[in-house]
């Protein structure tokens, strides 16, 4: 069975910074992507960003690109994604996602899910 944990999220002011991690159990993900995705109350899941675990070719969504950094650590089965610069409109939960193929930056290229991590930035 494979289990994925989220954590690192929180209250911050706009401007601040968050790290979410991912740690992933049960199988490795090596041969496959990881993504972050988030979704506001009332909203569509979107995504943000991913990152392939062998090779580190990464993936951002426009409105991460330039403040959000995805990485990962093989070693650990863990991704994270360091979140710089955040705005109020980063408010939501986000979710990481595993075992990732093709488009990654599509939800339904995934096939396992954690239950999220919530991040609200105030103004």
């Amino acid at each position: 069975q494979v289990q994925l944990e989220e954590s690192g999220g929180g209250l911050v002011q706009a401007g601040g910074s968050l790290r979410l991690s991912c740690v992933a159990s049960g199988r490795t993900f090596t041969s496959y992507g990881m993504g972050w995705f988030r979704q506001a109350p009332g909203k569509k899941r979107e995504f943000v960003a991913a990152i392939y675990w062998r090779g580190g070719n990464q993936y951002y969504s426009g409105s991460a690109t330039g403040r959000f950094t995805i990485s990962r650590d093989n070693a650990k089965n863990t991704g994270y994604l360091q979140m710089n610069s955040l705005r109020p409109e980063d408010t939501g939960r986000y979710y990481c996602a595993a075992g990732g193929r093709l488009d990654l930056s599509s939800d339904r290229e995934y096939d396992y899910w954690g239950r999220g991590t919530q991040v609200t930035v105030s103004s």
